[in-house]
């Protein structure tokens, strides 16, 4: 069971004693796990591309969503053999910040997200947002899952790097305050996953961001869901019991 396989994990951490035995705090991610904005940011990203003068397929886009604007701007930069360059890569976010936000009024929460924050916050589960996004950028989303004041959100702005770096869950977690290995992080890109284990977490994929089981599995996902919504049905099989 879960409690076991965290205790594994912990190997050389020291148990808080503030969290109750046995239960798991969460940290999701958010574009593409609670809202439904994945293919929104690809579109954005291939405009901005596009504005200057650089052509790549669509899905070669989507395989970098989840990083950071700056690595996934220098990712796209080496591939597609331009000269990288912080300078690039600032125009590029910038171009992809303005086309994203035409894009806005297209976006919803996907199919269970805010249903499932709603249980965990009724059954006292720990739980925080860790986004790649800018506050900023993020505020407009946080909204429609109508978040609550007092949860903890992590954006890009508050800490060093981003994913596929440990950095935004740990901010989490602390947060929360909560053992990073008493978490379990909720995303939908193998970037979270790889961030998750870095992190000595626990990984749950879902698979609404566009990335496959397998990929998931492989990037260390302990169990894979649809989206949200699927996710809630099986909230017992990652260690929440009804509230």
């Amino acid at each position: 069971m879960l409690r076991n396989i965290l205790s594994a994990v912990r190997k050389e951490a020291s148990p808080r004693q503030d969290l109750e035995p046995g239960k798991t705090a969460f940290l999701f991610d958010l574009d593409g796990t609670l809202i439904d904005s994945v293919y929104q940011h690809v579109l954005a990203w291939r405009a901005a591309l596009a504005e200057e003068g650089i052509d790549i397929a669509v899905w070669r886009i989507h395989r970098h969503i989840g990083m950071s604007g700056g690595l996934m701007a220098n990712a796209i930069l080496r591939e597609t053999g331009q000269a990288v360059t912080s300078a690039k890569a600032q125009r590029l976010t910038s171009l992809h910040k303005e086309a994203y936000a035409k894009l806005s009024g297209q976006i919803e929460p996907l199919p269970g997200a805010r249903e499932l924050l709603n249980y965990l916050t009724n059954a006292e589960v720990p739980w925080a947002i860790a986004t790649s996004g800018r506050r900023e950028s993020a505020g407009p989303t946080l909204e429609l899952l109508k978040v609550p004041e007092d949860v903890p959100i992590v954006c890009r702005d508050e800490v060093a790097h981003a994913k596929p770096d440990p950095d935004l869950f740990i901010a989490a977690a602390e947060k929360l305050g909560v053992p990073i290995t008493d978490s379990v992080v909720v995303g939908d890109s193998v970037w979270d996953l790889l961030a998750a284990r870095r992190a000595r977490a626990l990984g749950v994929g879902l698979l609404s961001g566009g990335y496959g089981q397998e990929e998931l599995e492989r990037a260390g996902a302990y169990r894979v869901y649809q989206d949200p919504a699927d996710l809630l049905r099986h909230l017992d099989e990652v260690g929440v019991r009804e509230a």
